[in-house]
């Protein structure tokens, strides 16, 4: 079956936000090209916060994806980039609609390592309700 995976991520200055725009977009070149990537997407939120969702044929394209490339370089300066970071993936037929996603986040969710984490993801926090 499918597997769902959704990220949540909130640059912690406006000084991170030009090499974190750079990698995403090489990070969403690389998963639009990914074999396994039956769908992704992106959004932007207030207060510099971002989603991710994307969709997998199974647990080893998306591992694949995330290993390598862009989206691996993209993992090792988000912890120094985010002060807030979490991540979700279930089994899906379809790309979760996003109400969908941050409910997922919101129920099954786990934090993921940030260097400078803010006092919500410092509470295990991984949808802080004032920067949703």
């Amino acid at each position: 079956m499918p597997l769902a995976a959704i990220t949540r991520l909130r640059v912690r200055h406006w000084r991170f936000l030009p090499p974190f725009v750079v990698i995403t977009f090489r990070a969403l070149r690389q998963v639009r090209r990914a074999d396994g990537c039956l769908g992704s997407d992106v959004r932007a939120k207030t207060d510099r916060v971002f989603w991710t969702r994307s969709l997998w044929r199974d647990a080893e394209a998306m591992r694949a994806y995330m290993t390598n490339g862009p989206h691996r370089v993209a993992m090792l300066r988000l912890q120094y980039w985010c002060d807030e970071a979490s991540l979700v993936h279930w089994e899906q037929d379809a790309l979760p609609d996003w109400s969908e996603a941050e409910t997922q986040l919101r129920t099954a969710g786990r934090l993921s390592r940030v260097r400078h984490p803010s006092a919500a993801q410092a509470r295990g926090e991984t949808m802080p309700s004032a920067n949703i």
